[in-house]
């Protein structure tokens, strides 16, 4: 019960790390809201929780739309009236060279995953400074770090949202409010089948590839994402903050 009596938003949280998470919430003792324009899968990510014995409700969010991402947040606090933690996994994967991205691209890239989560952070302080503080964790990647081939849009997003952590972090740190960031590596999910499509390798090829990469020889799976922002979530972080965890199988350490 890591995140008892805690009430945590978690955004993107129909599929994948984003369901990881708050299934991983709602069992340490968390209430949990889930923002996600995926209506069938934020609603059966609901139901998987509530047959589990927890607690969560779900508000259909596209997190690159200011209103939207405050309405959630109003829909939090009046359903639980407070929040404590925030997670912003929502992203867009957009892929392609420089000379490939159109407009529409980088609006979409940079409109959800570094717009989206300074537009959360903005409308959950309120009720942080009146709980006294609260942690946001921002899913970050290791291509926050990394150049990756045909990789510009999502990278450079993703490059984007760990510095608006760690200025977030700044800002914030006298109000009690930490933030941090995980940075997962190849994490096998929805994500990677768009990855492959757009390459268009024969899958196996791809997955062995790609497993290659890091020391483990394995992909990731969602939870063990999960169980490093449940610890960024948790008062056992208490004195960490401006931080990206990196979760990788050693990845980014060859």
């Amino acid at each position: 019960m890591r995140l008892e009596n805690k009430v945590a938003i978690v955004t993107g949280g129909a599929a994948g790390i984003g369901r990881a998470i708050c299934e991983l919430f709602a069992q340490e003792g968390a209430k949990v809201v889930i923002g996600d324009i995926d209506s069938g899968g934020g609603r059966e990510t609901v139901a998987r929780i509530e047959d589990a014995g927890g607690s969560a409700k779900f508000v259909s969010t596209d997190v690159s739309q200011e209103s939207q991402a405050q309405a959630l947040v109003e829909k939090a606090v009046s359903e639980y009236g407070a929040i404590n933690v925030l997670v912003n996994d929502a992203a867009a994967f957009v892929f392609g060279q420089v000379q490939d991205v159109t407009d529409a691209d980088w609006q979409r890239v940079f409109g959800v995953n570094v717009l989206g989560p300074s537009y959360m952070v903005k409308h959950v302080l309120g009720t942080m400074r009146e709980a006294g503080g609260g942690s946001i964790v921002n899913i970050a990647s290791v291509s926050s770090f990394i150049a990756q081939p045909a990789f510009v849009p999502y990278n450079t997003s993703k490059g984007a949202l760990l510095q608006l952590t760690r200025c977030m972090a700044m800002d914030l740190a006298p109000e009690n409010i930490r933030v941090n960031c995980v940075c997962p590596g190849a994490i096998l999910t929805q994500a990677t089948e768009l990855h492959r499509e757009f390459t268009g390798e024969e899958r196996e090829k791809f997955l062995s590839d790609a497993a290659d990469s890091n020391f483990m020889k394995r992909f990731g799976q969602p939870k063990e994402i999960a169980y490093g922002a449940l610890f960024l979530a948790s008062d056992e972080s208490s004195f960490m903050t401006g931080q990206p965890l990196i979760i990788d199988g050693g990845a980014t350490a060859q």
